[in-house]
């Protein structure tokens, strides 16, 4: 993605990933000392905190949802290059694009479903079990990252295309 840069669209994109792993990083440190606390509570006082696990899973959901498009837009995953002597150019080119395909479909199928699922869990009031919590906003967050994600594919493979794209 900082290929990009020169753009003002790819800039507001580089933006909107920025900002989304920042929620994801306040979701982390809210991690981070919930269960901190959480195990004092337990092993100190002998009192352990009512539903830590349900907040631990969801913010986890969140955590990696948000996350994902600055870590794709930035190249972060882990890629093997065990092949990339053996198929040439040509077949990194045709890699390159196919899995860019495929990701962004699949990530595109998962934001639509999980952009349905949060209108009807708003709409029906879903809830977790012991606390309560709604889960309406915890499905949006998870649209929002793949959506983002998806967007992230598309300007990537735009970008193979052209001939400026990966590596």
């Amino acid at each position: 993605m900082d290929r990009l840069q020169e753009t003002a669209w790819a800039r507001m994109l580089a933006q909107a990933t920025l900002a989304l792993t920042w929620v994801g990083a306040i979701c982390l440190l809210g991690m981070v000392l919930l269960i901190f606390v959480g195990v004092l509570m337990r092993y100190a006082i002998n009192t352990p905190i009512l539903g830590l696990n349900e907040i631990v899973q969801l913010a986890a959901v969140a955590l990696v949802m948000t996350a994902l498009p600055y870590c794709t837009a930035r190249g972060e995953h882990v890629g093997v290059d065990v092949f990339d002597r053996a198929l040439g150019r040509w077949g990194r080119f045709v890699g390159d694009v196919i899995s860019r395909v495929l990701s962004g479909g699949v990530l595109s199928v998962l934001c639509q479903r999980a952009g349905a699922k949060a209108l009807d869990a708003l709409e029906w009031g879903d809830a977790t079990n012991m606390l309560g919590l709604p889960l309406w906003p915890f499905y949006a967050i998870l649209a929002a990252g793949a959506g983002l994600c998806v967007l992230v594919f598309a300007v990537e493979l735009v970008l193979i295309l052209i001939g400026k794209g990966a590596e």
